[in-house]
């Protein structure tokens, strides 16, 4: 394992990047590839959830998936910054694909709640002009090639999660908000897409995926996407290892079975 932390810098604010590479072996494959998830944990866009990081890198590590676990910049932060930190973390990582034995043509952008608003961003708004002119790059140096997303935050209308676009957007609300609602900004060019929700989400409700996933549907981009009818926001894992201490009641074990429908997805992707 290549345990790495790596600083990004942007707008003045320093994210994170933690690697959870896996290590090549001559008693298998010395030149051995693999896809790498860059995972933005949620925390509506005010803190970065420890349940929805380390523990979701192992068990995609397990599953014989590179990982590196972004810790953008949250509130006062605000837009564009964690999107711009996503974006050079994909572009690092890029670079990097050999060092690290990424496939780089294989490098996927996860999130959670907020973060999956963050994830879905960059797949919805890597050929932005506004962007490029940021990284001052190659757009294709940070595209990504799928997006996993877990109980996304994506509509700013009437289903909004309300909280993460005040504290992501601030003073440029009014200005900003329609635009990034995201089930808006889909194209032919957004990447594949891996979602899951669950029905009894009263914090994000599942309204967010649906749309998402109808706007990817017009576009003919391929998705798969699990609704569970059980299950409250914020599962991670769905297992007492992730479980968070507000959280009360038996857990829905049937919510489980994401992380391995996931892996077969990045691994067949």
């Amino acid at each position: 394992m290549r345990y790495q932390e790596i600083k990004l810098q942007a707008d003045g604010q320093e994210a994170t990047l933690t690697t959870y590479l896996l290590n090549n072996t001559p008693e298998i494959d010395e030149d051995r590839t693999r896809p790498l998830v860059i995972l933005c944990p949620g925390g509506a866009y005010r803190f970065v959830s420890e349940r929805e990081a380390e523990p979701i890198a192992i068990q995609l590590n397990a599953r014989g998936i590179h990982v590196a676990i972004l810790r953008y910049s949250i509130y006062p932060a605000k837009f564009p910054t964690a999107l711009t930190q996503l974006a050079k973390s994909v572009a690092y990582a890029r670079e990097h694909a050999k060092e690290w034995n990424v496939t780089s043509d294989r490098i996927i952008v996860m999130g959670f709640s907020a973060g999956g608003h963050l994830a879905a961003s960059l797949g919805t708004l890597w050929q932005e002009t506004f962007l490029e002119e940021i990284m001052g790059t190659s757009k294709e140096n940070y595209k990504p090639n799928g997006l996993l997303l877990s109980y996304p935050v994506i509509t700013s209308g009437e289903y909004a999660h309300r909280d993460s676009f005040v504290a992501l957007l601030q003073d440029r609300y009014d200005e900003l908000v329609d635009q990034m609602s995201l089930e808006k900004r889909v194209t032919e060019f957004t990447p594949p897409t891996f979602l899951w929700h669950t029905f009894e989400d009263t914090a994000v409700p599942i309204e967010n995926a649906l749309y998402f996933t109808q706007a990817l549907n017009e576009v003919k981009v391929p998705f798969e996407l699990h609704i569970y009818p059980k299950g409250w926001h914020g599962l991670s894992l769905a297992s007492e290892e992730t479980r968070s201490r507000y959280d009360k009641g038996a857990l829905p074990t049937e919510c489980q079975t994401w992380i391995t429908l996931a892996g077969t997805w990045i691994n067949n992707l």
